[in-house]
């Protein structure tokens, strides 16, 4: 998979999330180890999800993993705790904002 193959994945899947219920700002960075190697961000901010290839300077959470652990969480097959307490992302930044990726994955809109 390449970086734009997975940026591409992420995008549809946040983007056909429901996520009219996160009430407050947030933004997350993705540093890609490994294949598809490179960082991209995911924006929750009125009631919509927003991915960018680019970095994220002021962003609230930043998610470090390998490209397939950021597929498995974003649709819905990995939790985002037990990926924390196995190691398999590293977490930087607001934690009580990170668990709302949980909103942008694996939740589709009605």
């Amino acid at each position: 998979m390449t970086y734009e193959e997975l940026v591409g994945k992420v995008k549809e899947i946040a983007e056909s999330a429901d996520v009219s219920g996160v009430r407050e700002h947030v933004a997350f960075q993705f540093n890609i180890q490994g294949e598809a190697a490179g960082a991209f961000y995911l924006e929750l901010k009125d009631g919509k999800a927003v991915v960018e290839p680019y970095e994220y300077y002021d962003r609230d959470v930043l998610i470090s993993c390998q490209a397939d652990t950021l597929l498995k969480l974003m649709d819905g097959r990995l939790d985002p705790v037990l990926a924390y307490t196995m190691k398999k992302i590293r977490v930087e930044g607001d934690l009580g904002k990170a668990l709302l990726l949980k909103e942008a994955a694996g939740r589709k809109k009605k």
